[in-house]
């Protein structure tokens, strides 16, 4: 197990926090305590669960730098994100965010309207710790995503609004990442026991860690 895995934690629904370079967030949500000392906050889309101010207002300092998806860009400014602070981005990107390498996948669901595709909504794949690191959002199992190349892969399994723990174990066995984190289930959506559910249908194709 890489040593960055520890260094991840999974609050609630896609609720990330990576202590490696930077300290980075991903869609804050029910946050308890205030650590603020986010050095990058990721929004992948703009649903109550996933862009939360009154979160992100818990670990968000002077200095922390947010990227968004392009769309989601007067959201951000009116909930009172500075514009020198904000990276918007739309899918199919490769750049750097704080010096952190970042890559942009389209987030949606192809056969419900839950995440459009115009949306243009958005999953990252990050490299930090020498890996790649990729939290998949909102999604389905999609053409872009089963391109991804990534060693930890982040991924919904609650179903309704994603993809589920059944199909998100067949996708896991195509994409073969070294580390599964199930994350999107428990709380708003799924059930507690689906990432039991879920390590089980993986097998051996991955390691399947569950921090929920």
């Amino acid at each position: 197990m890489s040593e960055l895995i520890n260094n991840i934690t999974v609050n609630a629904q896609s609720s990330i926090r990576i202590a490696a370079e930077k300290v980075i967030y991903f869609d804050p949500f029910k946050i308890t305590g205030a650590a603020k000392d986010a050095d990058i906050i990721f929004i992948t889309h703009e649903h109550f669960d996933h862009f939360s101010p009154e979160d992100i207002a818990k670990v968000v300092s002077d200095n922390t730098v947010f990227a968004v998806p392009a769309s989601m860009e007067k959201a951000a400014l009116a909930s009172g994100i500075s514009k020198d602070k904000l990276v918007t981005l739309t899918p199919d990107t490769k750049t750097e965010v704080c010096g952190i390498p970042v890559e942009t996948i389209p987030a949606y669901n192809p056969g419900k309207k839950f995440h459009p595709r115009d949306n243009n909504w958005l999953g990252y794949i990050i490299t930090v710790g020498g890996q790649r690191v990729y939290v998949a959002g909102d999604t389905d199992v999609t053409s872009e995503a089963k391109s991804v190349s990534c060693d930890i892969a982040m991924i919904p399994i609650g179903g309704t609004f994603t993809m589920d723990f059944r199909e998100a174990a067949e996708f896991i066995k195509e994409l073969k990442p070294g580390t599964v984190i199930p994350t999107h289930y428990g709380s708003v959506v799924g059930n507690a026991d689906d990432g039991e559910s879920f390590k089980k249908l993986v097998g051996s194709s991955a390691e399947v860690v569950l921090k929920l």
